[in-house]
């Protein structure tokens, strides 16, 4: 059963320039993986962001590897009908990593959603449901959004689950990624000094949230940045 979301791999045409951009969109220093030279690792609170040099034309959101319980220390794949590539792991790798780089958590940012989108919701939960456990936390549509929403929830990081009638026929794909933070005004005057351009803050689409959009240093991926509404007091 999946505990959480250990790493998710972007793809990069060369590795040194997306390490470059991504240092200064996180703000943070990259770790590097011992006998992998071709990848960097930017350890987040709640996952790492890996990035691998593969023959591409562009940056592209390549796939996830799972923390499962009971799972072998490397990499194991996910035989799946939808064409992804996910894979599994005991998450051992990644907590020694922490361990030698506990500088490389501190980042005011962790991933707070994934964006997958799919042609078959059905099919996404038989897989990510019930397959691999992962809790389905929320199933609804809403047209003006893009269709039906799925909302799966592991390790305090959320797969969210598109499928859209206008995308019949296509293969799936990861499609973007959204990354949390406590103060967005905070974040974004300190991205600006790093040079990193955003759109205007915005309301999101939850009541009492704001977002604003990525527009520079995101390897060309859909980015948005997220700050959650703050939580009543309780017995407000």
């Amino acid at each position: 059963m999946v505990v959480g979301f250990d790493r998710i791999v972007i793809a990069v045409p060369g590795l040194a320039d997306a390490t470059r951009e991504y240092r200064q969109l996180l703000g943070m220093e990259p770790a590097t993986v011992a006998g992998a030279p071709q990848r960097t690792w930017f350890i987040l609170p709640n996952t790492v962001i890996e990035l691998v040099e593969a023959p591409l034309q562009r940056a592209a959101i390549e796939g996830i590897v799972f923390a499962s319980a009971g799972a072998a220390a490397t990499e194991t794949p996910v035989a799946n009908a939808r064409g992804l590539n996910l894979s599994l792991c005991d998450g051992a790798l990644t907590a020694a990593m922490r361990g030698r780089y506990e500088e490389a958590g501190v980042a005011g940012l962790a991933v707070d959603h994934l964006v997958l989108r799919t042609t078959d919701a059905d099919d996404c939960i038989a897989l990510f449901g019930q397959q691999l456990g992962i809790r389905l936390a929320l199933d609804k549509t809403v047209p003006r959004w893009g269709g039906r929403m799925l909302f799966f929830r592991a390790g305090k990081l959320t797969l969210e689950v598109i499928e859209s009638a206008q995308e019949q026929g296509a293969a799936d794909y990861f499609w973007g990624i959204a990354y949390q933070c406590a103060d967005l005004d905070q974040l974004a005057r300190q991205l600006s000094d790093r040079g990193v351009s955003l759109s205007e803050v915005r309301a999101g689409r939850k009541p009492g949230s704001r977002v604003a959009t990525v527009k520079s240093h995101s390897l060309g991926l859909p980015t948005l940045l997220l700050q959650q509404a703050e939580k009543a007091p309780a017995g407000k």
